[in-house]
């Protein structure tokens, strides 16, 4: 039975549970959640305290008689971590490379964000306005690995697969064996364009054909409702067209601008946030040029621009009326 995307917690197996974000734009993420009779699990918690505490809330109405004891943080973007002060007697599980971004690039973040001293990023300020990161305290990992890892949940096994660098550093996938469910973090976005932060994409591409290789039926984006490996394959294929095309706008000398402009958005037309693809394509045109740019500070300022650009095109567009 298809999993409705509305805000909550949603069964997705007999002992496994999605919390959903819709629209899944910047910030709104997905979390999970695996029970084992009194102990939880916990798949990331969210942008900011109050936003996690709503969540938990929710839990604790659903299992008052359950404790989180765990929480695994998928990568280190603030918005599947900002919340883990919420739960400071957990054991908090990332890769060691998302902790290090987390104490680096987030804290930087936060301080920011928290301050509306975005600096030299005003184009963040319309992004962040639904969020209010005044009360949030950082809460680091206590326990980091590299690879892989297997997690005790009371008699159940969730194993940790570590497949950055890709979207971030350190991104991690959640397998939950015994239901056949996967959560992925922001490995997948459905419903809108994905952003390269660290790459290189073709080890995004690679972590998708391994979650295709999985023995799973239920999976759980970082962003977008819940879906199955058909759209696991779909995001796949965006990704090698997005690959292929910035290699072979780069080769022609063209600029990422020029590069994103002349992307063939067929079957793809409905993603939301195609702004996205300057920082997408310009993460390829760095791993091209071998020298650290262009950075995503870099690219970030004509973000703003390109989607006022590209909604005006839309709306242009008789097809898409």
């Amino acid at each position: 039975m298809p999993v409705p995307y509305t805000t909550g917690l949603h069964q997705i197996a007999p002992t496994t549970y999605a919390y959903l974000q819709p629209n899944g734009s910047w910030g709104w993420s997905n979390a999970g959640l695996v029970i084992a009779g009194e102990e939880l699990l916990l798949v990331d918690t969210l942008f900011t305290a109050g936003l996690t505490r709503t969540m938990l809330q929710a839990i604790q109405r659903s299992f008052p008689k359950s404790v989180i004891r765990t929480v695994v943080n998928t990568h280190g973007d603030g918005d599947h971590w900002w919340g883990n002060q919420l739960l400071p007697d957990a054991t908090i599980i990332a890769s060691a490379a998302a902790a290090g971004e987390m104490r680096g690039v987030g804290s930087q973040l936060l301080r920011a964000y928290s301050t509306g001293a975005e600096g030299d990023l005003p184009e963040l300020v319309p992004l962040l306005t639904p969020f209010d990161f005044t009360d949030v305290t950082l809460t680091y990992p206590t326990t980091t690995f590299d690879g892989q890892l297997d997690v005790r949940v009371g008699a159940r096994t969730v194993h940790l697969i570590e497949v950055g660098p890709a979207h971030t550093a350190g991104d991690v996938l959640v397998h939950v064996p015994d239901e056949r469910v996967l959560f992925t973090g922001d490995i997948l976005f459905i419903g809108g364009h994905p952003v390269v932060h660290t790459g290189p994409v073709k080890h995004w591409i690679s972590a998708c054909e391994l979650i295709l290789g999985l023995d799973v039926d239920v999976i759980v984006p970082g962003h977008g409702p819940v879906i199955g490996k058909p759209e696991v394959a779909r995001f796949r294929d965006y990704l090698r067209r997005l690959h292929d095309h910035a290699v072979t706008a780069h080769q022609q000398g063209k600029t990422v601008l020029q590069a994103v402009r002349e992307f063939d958005l067929d079957g793809f037309a409905e993603l939301d946030n195609p702004e996205r693809l300057l920082l997408n394509i310009g993460a390829v045109y760095r791993e091209l040029n071998g020298d650290g740019t262009p950075t995503a500070w870099q690219l970030w300022p004509g973000v703003p621009a390109l989607a006022s650009e590209l909604n005006r095109e839309t709306a242009n567009d008789p097809s898409t009326r």
